[in-house]
């Protein structure tokens, strides 16, 4: 089932996983290995032997032949960061130039070029357009009539949008929904694995983070996926879902990655190598998604990394370095920026502010833990009442997204651009009065509060019921959008009480010639907040926001915010949306991060009845398969069996490897003995299945302190663990059965 060929360097398994004619890999005594099956974990132990026995190999070879070989050897890596920064920033681009010009097409056309987005159709005029006012260049869909009754031109200019958003969204989720792919529960590590994965759907964050933690999810990083992902993230975030293109394009990036990869063996015969350009490729996907390439950097550190070496470190950096400087060639805002919303701030800020940025980042982490909790309920609905009407749920989504977000201004304008307003400070007479952003009397302060907290309402209801819906959806910036508002909220609010009562005590450190407090700031910072409340991130978002303002200046207001967002999102719900989504969606995450206090015995998780091989007993193929079933049927497909000598462990053979090497008898008799621990005379023999047998597995004794398991595990990342009690084996420890304990401990402390 492994050895089908295939052709092209874009095919994954063309060739086997590793040289069974490699006797110096052989001479670990670690075993041969076949492709990682579906929803199986990866040895890192035998890649990380497999890579020393290949650099050896090439170091052996001297002069001037070795010094090319080693140099084009070293060279390798960055060729392929370069290569994957430069497609990553070209998709970035084409998925913003044409989702713009899908979100304006909704609202009208240019009349001048119809293929000119709003911004470049008014861009001669020099003003700056919005849904409420635009040049004589841009013309709305009513204008194509003879409608002269207002409220009929606005219900008809309504009907078109509405039909646009349900043509991108219905669009989107179809193209997800007829690449989805049938799961395979016999082989998944829970039942709650669904009927059909939806791998283009989502953000995909949770599942690149278990896959670089080790997890092999077949197709989930692959071509099919990469195209279907942009195309259809570009469709649903241009209908107007409360959704957002960031987290998508860590998918994106990453299966540029993977795809990328195939082209050197270094890379695509080496499941751990692998993932360290995979961990630089998510660094590239937020370089583009925000313009931050450090703060990318520190996103693939912080949240998705499972193992990142310093070679990784440096690597991820030029790979962002590259996607952002290509992403900056391109210019596809033509603004010289390379985020739609990059801004500057030349005020300082005040020490009595602080109580504000404290109150901004409480609301960020009640935000972020009210969230988690709506939005986990929702995905459990989603996944049983739900789960045989994926497209009517996104048909039914954008409907009453389109209906609640028409008729304010705000929430009809896309995501990016009330960013981008609620950003903004009020004192360029080039940007209006930024929608009504602006204010200078108190009479004008009610309404925008009021159509501020609507947006933020509707924002967070919206959000909760579409994120995890089945199209290509991020969370970034609808948590940044709820943030923002609140945070525009709050300075609004204290613009209102120095406007009201400038004599007041904390006033006293206020210019009398310049405004004193800046919404914007107030905006950012509670962006940031509710961001944080999210995801939890703390040091990687900091910086993001730091390139996006590029100004030192508000630093420590973003450090407060985002800590104390993340103290109170802790201390409501621990844990970030994406480590509720890997268990919710039953991934096998073992988090190195995390510290457990009062743990049991080894013997309390060792599996004492799991099968064995015996090589003293009659081994036929027909038995072998059967030991087989009897481990698939109890959930181990990812397992072994222990293969012993009386009650001596001499090796261990993966289940993987077992019926790849039963495979090959397909055509011999069922009753063939099958033979291991053989020496090298008998290698060429079919039923010889010494050479998949790893003759040095990793043992513990029964009364091993339960931390040195969990140390294996989650810092080896090793997949089981042999358990020996005076020399002699006595059982298992397997990862999934250490997961289901460690989640057991969890829900009783």
């Amino acid at each position: 089932m492994n050895d089908v060929p295939q052709t092209g360097w874009c095919q994954r398994r063309s060739s086997p996983y590793d040289d069974k004619n490699n006797h110096a890999l052989r001479g670990k005594n670690n075993g041969i290995r076949v492709w990682y099956d579906n929803y199986t974990t990866i040895d890192w132990i035998h890649d990380s032997v497999k890579e020393r026995v290949r650099l050896r190999q090439i170091r052996a070879i001297k002069g001037a032949r070795g010094w090319l070989i080693n140099s084009w050897d070293s060279a390798k890596a960055w060729i392929l960061v370069g290569i994957i920064g430069v497609v990553c920033g070209c998709i970035a681009a084409s998925i913003a130039i044409v989702e713009f010009w899908l979100s304006d097409i909704k609202r009208g056309f240019c009349s001048t070029n119809f293929l000119y987005t709003q911004t470049f159709c008014c861009w001669d005029s020099g003003m700056c357009p919005s849904p409420s006012k635009h040049c004589g260049e841009w013309k709305e869909w009513s204008s194509l009539t003879d409608i002269q009754e207002q409220s009929l031109d606005y219900w008809f200019n309504f009907t078109i949008y509405m039909m646009f958003a349900i043509l991108f969204a219905g669009s989107s989720a179809l193209l997800v929904f007829f690449n989805s792919r049938p799961a395979y529960p016999s082989k998944s590590w829970t039942n709650t694995t669904p009927a059909w994965s939806f791998h283009a759907a989502g953000s995909g964050v949770p599942e690149v983070k278990t896959i670089l933690s080790g997890f092999v999810m077949r197709g989930y990083l692959g071509l099919r996926t990469l195209w279907v992902k942009t195309v259809g993230l570009t469709l649903s975030v241009a209908s107007g879902l409360s959704t957002g293109k960031e987290g998508p394009l860590v998918h994106i990036a990453c299966c540029v990655g993977n795809v990328c990869s195939r082209i050197f063996d270094k890379y695509n015969k080496n499941e751990g190598k692998r993932r360290e350009i995979l961990s630089a490729s998510s660094a590239a996907g937020v370089a583009v998604a925000f313009g931050a390439p450090i703060g990318g950097v520190l996103f693939s550190l912080e949240e998705v990394s499972y193992y990142f070496p310093n070679k990784t470190m440096i690597r991820s950096f030029f790979c962002a370095f590259t996607a952002a400087m290509t992403l900056k060639l391109i210019n596809p805002f033509r603004t010289g920026k390379i985020v739609m919303f990059q801004v500057t701030y030349d005020h300082e800020w005040h020490l009595f502010e602080i109580a504000c940025f404290f109150l901004i980042g409480a609301f960020g982490g009640l935000f972020g833990a009210v969230f988690i909790k709506c939005n986990i309920w929702w995905a459990k609905i989603r996944a049983t009442r739900l789960k045989n009407y994926p497209v009517q749920e996104v048909l039914t989504l954008v409907t009453i997204t389109s209906l609640v977000s028409y008729w304010n201004i705000y929430t009809r304008m896309g995501s990016g651009e009330l960013v981008t307003n609620l950003f903004r400070e009020c004192q360029d007479e080039h940007q209006g009065d930024l929608e009504g952003l602006c204010v200078n009397e108190p009479e004008q302060f009610g309404p925008v509060v009021s159509m501020l907290l609507y947006t933020m309402l509707i924002k967070i209801v919206l959000t909760i019921f579409t994120f995890g819906c089945r199209v290509p959806c991020g969370i970034f910036i609808p948590s940044m959008v709820v943030g923002a508002s609140f945070g525009r909220i709050v300075g609004l609010g204290a613009q209102y009480i120095q406007l009201i009562h400038p004599s007041l005590p904390v006033f006293h450190s206020c210019s009398t010639t310049t405004n004193c407090i800046n919404p914007g700031v107030y905006a950012i910072v509670g962006a940031a907040a509710g961001l944080g409340g999210v995801t939890r991130m703390t040091v990687s978002l900091i910086v993001i926001m730091f390139e996006l303002t590029g100004s030192l200046t508000y630093v420590l207001p973003l450090m407060i915010s985002i800590l104390v967002a993340k103290w109170t999102g802790d201390a409501l719900v621990p844990g970030s949306i994406y480590d509720w989504l890997i268990e919710a969606n039953g991934h096998p995450y073992l988090d190195s991060k995390t510290e457990y206090i009062h743990l049991g015995h080894t013997s309390d998780i060792t599996e004492y009845d799991l099968q064995v091989i015996e090589i003293n007993e009659p081994n036929t193929v027909k038995e072998l398969r059967k030991k087989l079933s009897i481990m698939c049927n109890r959930g181990y497909a990812d397992g072994g069996f222990p293969v012993l000598n009386g009650h001596l462990l001499i090796g261990y053979i993966a289940c993987n490897e077992l019926e790849h090497a039963l495979d090959k008898l397909k055509s011999t008799d069922m009753n063939v003995h099958c033979y291991l621990n053989q020496t090298y005379g008998f290698e060429n023999h079919l039923n010889d299945l010494t050479p998949y047998m790893d003759q040095a597995p990793l043992t513990v004794t029964e009364n091993s302190p339960m931390e040195l398991v969990l140390e294996l595990f989650s810092k080896l990342g090793v997949r089981y663990v042999c358990v020996v009690s005076h020399g002699q084996y006595v059982g298992m420890i397997h990862k999934k059965r250490l997961l289901a304990y460690l989640k057991e401990y969890e829900q009783n402390h």
